[in-house]
C-alpha cells in the first residue's frame, strides 16, 4: 500500500487537526477541510488504510484517529523538504546587540520559551579544534621559556616550560619557523610521529624542548570545553495535559534543572538533519530518557572560526513543526550574521 496524494492530504488534515485540539479526529471533523471534497464513508476508508500503514492510531473503539510516531515522522520529513519558511518573530531580538554573548543567550532562550509555549534551551558556543593556527617561543628567563598555542576558533593555550639552558634570539626564531612551517593547519590526526621525528631531527639539540611543545599543542587542539546550556519555560510543560501529570512534569523539570541530561541533545548534529543542522526527534527517538513522550527539535548555529552551538525546543508530539522548524531556521540565520558582524 502507498501513501498517494489524497491519503497525504487526510493524513496531514489530521496531524493539523489534532496539534490544535489535542483530541482524537474523526471522518466528519476532516470531511469539512476545504482541499477534501470526499465523504465520511470515504475519508472513513482511507483513514483505516492509514492506520494499517502505521501512521494513525486509534486510542479507543469507535473514536477518531490520532497521529503514530511514524505518522509525525513522515509530517515532518515532508515538511521539512517542501517548506522553508522564513518566520521574523525573533528578528527585533536579533537586531539588538548585547554587550555579552551570555547574556544575549539568556536573553534568545527566554524569549524563544514565551513566543512558542515550549520548553527551550540553548548551549553556549563551543571550540571545534581541529586545527593548529600558530606557535609562539618566547624566553621569560634564562632557564623558562613560554609557549603559546593558538588552535581554531582562538583558542589559546600558555604553557610555561622549563629549561637547563637558555636560548639566544636566533635560536628561537628559528624554532618559531621551523615550529610554524612545519605544523600550522595540520589536525591532531596530522601531526603523527614522522612529523615528530623530522621535527625532533632538525630541532637538534633542543628536541626535548620541541617534544614538550607537541605535547601542549595536543592539549590545545584535542581538549574539550565544558558545555554551558541556558534554559526556559520548563513550566510550559504543565500547559499541555499529556506532560501535565504530576510524575512525567516533576522528571521532565527536573531534567531541565540538571542540565547535564541535555548535552546528548545539545551535542554534534545527529544523522537525520537537513542543510540548516536541524534535527528533529520523536518520542521514542529522543535520547533522553525523560522525554520519551516529547518531541524535540534542535538546530545549530556558526559564529565562525571553529565556534558552534545548538538551539533545542521541547513540547509535545503535537507540537507545531511548522513554527518551530521555521524559528529555528530563522534564529540560528540571525544569531550566525549577528555575531559574525558584530564579532562578540
Amino acid at each position: 500500500m502507498q501513501m498517494d496524494e489524497r491519503k497525504w492530504t487526510i493524513l496531514q488534515a489530521i496531524i493539523k487537526t489534532y496539534l490544535e485540539t489535542g483530541e482524537p479526529v474523526g471522518s466528519r471533523t476532516i470531511s469539512k477541510f476545504p482541499d477534501l471534497n470526499l465523504s465520511s464513508a470515504t475519508i472513513r476508508n482511507e483513514m483505516s488504510d492509514l492506520e494499517e500503514m502505521g501512521y494513525i492510531l486509534q486510542p479507543h473503539t469507535s473514536a477518531g484517529r490520532i497521529p503514530s510516531d511514524s505518522g509525525y515522522r513522515l509530517y515532518v520529513d515532508r515538511m521539512m523538504e517542501e517548506k522553508d519558511r522564513e518566520v521574523t518573530e525573533m528578528k527585533e531580538l536579533m537586531i539588538r546587540r548585547q554587550d555579552k554573548m551570555e547574556l544575549l543567550l539568556k536573553q534568545v532562550v527566554k524569549v524563544l520559551a514565551t513566543n512558542t509555549n515550549y520548553a527551550t534551551m540553548i548551549s553556549g558556543p563551543r571550540y571545534h579544534r581541529t586545527k593548529l593556527k600558530f606557535i609562539q617561543l618566547s624566553p621569560i628567563s634564562e632557564t623558562q621559556i613560554l609557549a603559546v598555542i593558538v588552535a581554531e576558533g582562538n583558542v589559546v593555550k600558555n604553557k610555561m616550560i622549563n629549561m637547563e639552558h637558555g636560548l639566544d634570539q636566533e635560536t628561537v626564531l628559528r624554532l618559531n619557523v621551523l615550529l610554524n612551517s612545519s605544523l600550522n593547519g595540520l589536525t591532531i590526526e596530522e601531526i603523527n610521529l614522522a612529523t615528530i621525528s623530522k621535527l625532533k631531527e632538525e630541532a637538534g639539540i633542543h628536541s626535548e624542548l620541541v617534544s614538550r611543545v607537541l605535547d601542549t599543542v595536543a592539549e590545545a587542539i584535542s581538549q574539550e570545553e565544558d558545555m554551558e546550556i541556558y534554559t526556559s519555560g520548563a513550566t510550559n510543560f504543565f500547559k499541555y495535559p499529556e506532560l501535565s501529570d504530576s510524575e512525567k512534569a516533576r522528571e521532565l523539570i527536573s531534567t531541565f534543572e540538571e542540565k547535564h541530561p541535555l548535552a546528548s541533545l545539545m551535542a554534534d548534529v545527529g544523522p537525520n538533519t537537513d542543510e540548516h543542522g536541524i534535527q528533529v526527534y520523536i518520542g521514542q527517538e529522543t535520547p533522553v530518557s525523560t522525554m520519551k513522550d516529547c518531541s524535540v527539535v534542535t538546530a545549530s548555529y556558526d559564529l565562525g572560526s571553529g565556534m558552534y552551538g545548538r538551539i533545542g525546543i521541547v513540547g509535545p508530539k503535537r507540537m507545531d513543526y511548522d513554527k518551530v522548524v521555521g524559528v529555528l531556521k530563522n534564529l540560528t540565520q540571525q544569531l550566525d550574521e549577528i555575531f559574525k558582524k558584530d564579532e562578540l
